[in-house]
């Protein structure tokens, strides 16, 4: 009953994956909705869209079977890391994530200009960070079907 968190900057194929794992019967969390996560200020007063720590306490706590694969990249997620069983950092190089950014059509985030920049200082900054954590890290820049392969085969 393995628990997965997949991480990654945005445009990595977060979302393309859980899809296609939630299609072949794991169950998959995306917690990029206000069910799973909530914006709150940062110390420095911007806003920061963080995990509901309840709602993460609950989901881990009460899984029982099979994979369950948990989509998200937020500051506060490295309280639990613990209660995975791996962290899988899907990482891709700037111009493949912002070709994919300016592709999709199902989230808005990432087509303005200020967006994009956000995202390459996201790139450099926070992406290291999640590679030091990780347990293991996919090539996003793969076809889909490769890196849900891999998503897959962690046991």
């Amino acid at each position: 009953m393995p628990r997965v968190l997949v991480t990654g900057m945005s445009g990595t194929g977060k979302s393309t994956a859980l899809q296609i794992l939630g299609q072949r019967g794991h169950r998959v969390v995306d917690t990029d909705t206000d069910q799973w996560s909530h914006w709150v200020s940062s110390p420095d007063g911007s806003p920061d869209w963080i995990w509901r720590e309840e709602a993460i306490t609950r989901l881990l706590a009460g899984h029982r079977h099979g994979h369950l694969f948990v989509a998200g990249c937020k500051t506060n997620q490295g309280k639990f890391y613990s209660q995975f069983d791996h962290i899988a950092l899907l990482s891709a190089p700037a111009e493949v994530l912002l070709a994919r950014i300016s592709a999709r059509d199902n989230n808005p985030y990432g087509k303005r200009p200020e967006e994009r920049v956000l995202i390459l200082r996201y790139l450099a900054q926070v992406e290291p960070r999640l590679r030091a954590t990780a347990t293991i890290e996919i090539d996003a820049s793969a076809p889909i079907s490769q890196v849900v392969q891999q998503l897959e085969s962690l046991g």
